[in-house]
């Protein structure tokens, strides 16, 4: 099995667009039902062992609590409601609309008093247009999808091994159905003064200092093609002067600051490309903790904060 298969996003791009959305609609549910925590953690989905999650969500005004989980080995779409009711359907043949329609009749069908709040795609080209009215994006090629759940397991084992190198405030490995990637974000403790004009997302999402990593399959704004990433916000001065590893490793300009990308092509045919993708966060996050001053003492290789522990594993 091919663990990092080649995905170039022209391959898939219209499987891709349909699927974004419908994971935009069960998203935007989750949103809507679950309990708020910080930087929203609460909002985007866990993976599990055939797709991802929203996780158990509620409990809404009556009780009732329940989740939605994407299932990419049997390409199906499962509500379950803990009373032990559950009602699945086929995502191969369905526009958006017919998704929206599917969705939302299965929550009605299983009692579950939900909707998404703001049903249209959130910073998606179309946004102006209804979930429930767009019979345009209706591509779902299953080999496609099957070959984006491998990679999105695989990327999700790195970061989690990645996180456990950090003992600070650390995120859960997310998949973040707003803009369709990936990530760990790893805090310092000290608050960042956001102005008033700032809008409320990003306010939470960066109440802190951040380092962020992760991957996304390409898009036409940050990167066409999958890269992983890495970037510091605020972004300390000198960032983009500082050297990555490995070599194919890059910064470039989005909106204004400086992004760590590692091509994704670059790298998964490598001998060992999990050791490379874990150079390439380690060099990202020694950058941009060094310049902003972080805490040092934070690193703990192979998730060991036991001092007997470590101190043993050092011994000769």
């Amino acid at each position: 099995m091919d663990l990092f298969p080649a995905l170039p996003r022209e391959s898939w791009a219209a499987t891709k667009e349909t699927l974004h959305r419908f994971l935009q609609i069960v998203g935007k549910v989750r949103l809507a039902a679950s309990v708020r925590r910080n930087h929203w953690w609460n909002v985007p989905f866990h993976l599990t062992g055939s797709g991802i999650t929203t996780r158990p969500t509620g409990p809404l005004a009556d009780g009732t609590v329940f989740s939605v989980d994407f299932d990419f080995a049997a390409h199906r779409l499962r509500v379950l409601n803990l009373d032990g009711r559950q009602a699945s359907f086929p995502l191969m043949g369905l526009s958006v609309a017919g998704f929206y329609r599917a969705f939302t009749g299965t929550l009605s069908h299983l009692g579950i008093g939900i909707l998404p709040e703001h049903p249209y795609p959130f910073d998606l080209p179309d946004a102006a247009r209804p979930f429930a009215e767009d019979n345009e994006h209706a591509a779902y090629d299953p080999a496609a999808v099957t070959r984006y759940w491998t990679i999105l397991t695989q990327v999700m084992l790195v970061l989690e091994k990645y996180a456990a190198g950090y003992s600070g405030k650390t995120s859960p490995v997310h998949h973040f159905w707003h803009t369709f990637d990936i990530a760990v974000t790893r805090f310092s403790d000290r608050n960042v003064a956001q102005a008033p004009s700032v809008d409320p997302v990003t306010r939470e999402a960066y109440s802190r200092e951040v380092i962020s990593s992760g991957f996304w399959f390409g898009d036409d704004r940050s990167y066409p093609e999958p890269a992983f990433y890495s970037y510091t916000a605020p972004e300390p001065d000198g960032l983009a002067r500082q050297p990555l590893e490995p070599a194919t490793a890059q910064w470039t300009q989005n909106n204004g600051s400086h992004l760590a990308l590692l091509p994704y092509d670059d790298v998964r045919t490598a001998p060992d490309a999990r050791a490379e993708i874990l150079r390439f966060y380690d060099s990202a996050f020694v950058a941009g903790a060094h310049l902003a001053g972080w805490p040092t003492d934070r690193l703990c290789p192979g998730g060991v904060t036991d001092p007997q522990v470590r101190d043993a594993s050092k011994a000769p």
